[in-house]
This record gives structure tokens, sequence and C-alpha cells, in this order.
């Protein structure tokens, strides 16, 4: 299935998986474990926020204000930082194109716990805002487009959908989207999902209990440390954490208020939306009606591709389509310029 609207000339190959890697855990689960590709050169800068607290941006092939090179901003997913494998191939692939790029760490994902006992979340777009005017002010004439996984997908599509008409962005990619959180914090509490889900929430837990070492956190969100140990899921977690921390009764509102799918209708930058629907972090629920969807906003949703996976090819030897994509639909908007 590849349910689009037509933005560009389509200069690219629709999606088929890989011989041997049909299977959505095993889509997932292989650029992460086996994918092996040098780490791209990079140059920190520290971005200090509004707030006291800050988030560590890593360069590549930072550009010459003068020569107008184009940036593409990427914003990692839950848990994701530098390391993650499809920052690394992208980071590669869009500099073979001749694009700068930029990760915007969320706070805390960088090595170096944040300086306050907030967080990053889902919805929370306030420090990407920032940090992309930021580089508008800086490198003013550079087209500007930018990549979001996951969370960091997810978060992309809401800031899309708030700025509207004042978007600095040229264009933009979100993959893997959690476009309805509640629909897949129900997801992960099923099947192989778990496995996922447990993962994930021993890195929550363990920044979590870092921050009872430098903050009263007892007495901001109101569980002791021995709580936060026997948390099971997303659901409890963002319930007694995440919703409180960033000023939401809990995980409802948390989950109502920070989801995409509603901000989707008043995206007015070019955008490309890619997901899986054996996608095992949701179910095919999070995708949208055609009717609430802006026309700058293309949807290519495969039937397999599982999360942040698009690997073609073969086993022996596998073609990470999803980066050949996005460059190519970054390349078709500065085609159009």
């Amino acid at each position: 299935m590849n349910r689009s609207k037509e933005l560009t000339s389509n200069t690219y190959t629709p999606f088929r998986p890989a011989i041997g890697l049909n299977n959505s855990h095993l889509q997932t689960l292989f650029p992460a474990l086996f994918r092996r590709q040098d780490a791209p050169e990079i140059e920190r800068e520290r971005f200090e926020l509004s707030d006291g607290d800050f988030v560590e941006c890593y360069w590549h092939h930072r550009p010459k204000k003068e020569h107008k090179t184009p940036i593409a901003v990427l914003f990692h997913g839950l848990d994701g930082s530098y390391d993650s494998s499809y920052i690394q191939g992208m980071m590669h692939a869009l500099a073979r194109a001749g694009i700068s790029t930029v990760l915007m760490h969320f706070r805390g994902c960088s090595g170096e716990l944040n300086r306050l006992a907030r967080s990053y979340h889902s919805g929370e777009t306030g420090d990407a805002r920032a940090w992309l005017e930021s580089l508008v002010k800086h490198y003013p004439g550079h087209p500007l487009f930018a990549v979001g996984y996951s969370l960091g997908g997810n978060m992309l599509l809401k800031l899309l959908g708030e700025w509207g008409e004042d978007s600095p962005l040229s264009a933009a990619v979100s993959v893997s989207a959690p476009m309805q959180l509640d629909v897949c914090a129900i997801r992960m509490n099923r099947g192989f999902s778990k496995f996922y889900q447990y993962r994930l929430m021993k890195g929550l837990k363990r920044t979590l209990l870092e921050k009872y070492r430098h903050h009263d956190m007892h007495a901001l969100i109101g569980i002791d440390e021995h709580h936060v140990r026997r948390l099971k899921d997303f659901w409890e977690f963002d319930d007694v954490y995440t919703g409180p921390v960033h000023g939401f009764s809990g995980a409802d509102e948390y989950y109502e208020k920070s989801s995409a799918k509603q901000y989707l209708g008043t995206i007015a930058t070019d955008t490309l939306i890619i997901h899986a629907l054996d996608d095992p972090f949701m179910t095919p629920e999070i995708l949208p009606k055609d009717e609430d969807v802006s026309p700058r906003v293309k949807i290519e949703a495969y039937e397999s591709g599982g999360h942040v996976g698009f690997v073609s090819g073969s086993v022996l030897k596998p073609h990470y389509w999803l980066d050949e994509r996005i460059v190519s639909f970054f390349n078709d908007q500065l085609a159009s310029r």
C-alpha cells in the first residue's frame, strides 16, 4: 500500500522489504543490531535554552554562512542519540548529497544529564522551535530541512502544525511517528512489542532515578525511587512522571494534547510521512483520514517496514532505503525552488 498525495516528481523506488526480512520485527531490529558504518565526524554545539537548561547539537559538515548550503536538522526517537544507527546513516547520506546535518539531542539524551527535573516528550516543541529559529538567524538564506524519527517525528509534525504558514522549513520528513499516543501505549503492551517497551523503559527509569540524586523528585511527582523501579509500561511512566512534570494532569491529558494527528490539517510545509502498516510500536489506526491532512502533506504507508526499519536488498547485501528516500525528497524540493 502506498497511500500518498503528490508533491514532487517521485524520482524514487517504492519500498520493498529485503529478501529474508519480511517480518516487522526483523525490519525493526536488523538495522539497530547489524548496520555497520563509520561514525560521522561531528562538531558539538551546546544550545542554551531560555529556562536555564540546554540541549547538545551535533553538526556533521557544519556549513559556512556564505555558501548557502542546505541544512537538515535531525530529531531522534525515544532514548535515541547520535549513537543511533539511523542518525549516523542519515548524516552520511545527506553529506553525500551536499547537505549539512545537525542532530538536536533532546534534553538529557547526549550522555549528560540535563539541569532541570523535567525532561522531553512527544509533544515538547519548544526546544526544537528555539533551535530552528536560531538557525534561521545565524544561517540566513540556507534552505532548512528537518527529519524526525518516531517520537521526534511526532514532535516535528506537531511543531509544523503549530507553525502553519510561519514555518521556516523548506521541507520536512517524519518517519514511524506515533501520531496517536494512546493507541501506541496500548499496542506496546501486546505480544513481542513488550520487549521493545521493556528495553526502552530500562533507559527511561535509569535516567529518572539519576534525577533523584540532583532534585527532590519525591516532592515534585509524589513517588519514591522504589516506586520508579516498579513501573512496568509507558502509560504508568507517563502518568506519574512525563505528564505531571511537564504540566499535564497525567498520561491521558499528555497523550491527548501531544499527539500529532490532530495537527496535520494545518501544516503548510511540504512534508513527507513515511510509515509501515506492520509497525510493532503502533497500529494503522494512528494514520489520519485523507480529509484531515493538509494538501502539503504526502503520506507513504507501506505494508511492511517495521519501526524505523525499511531495509531492502537482502540480508547479505542490505540496502537502507529510508536514507535514499529522504535524500530524494529533499533533492526534489531543492530542484523545484
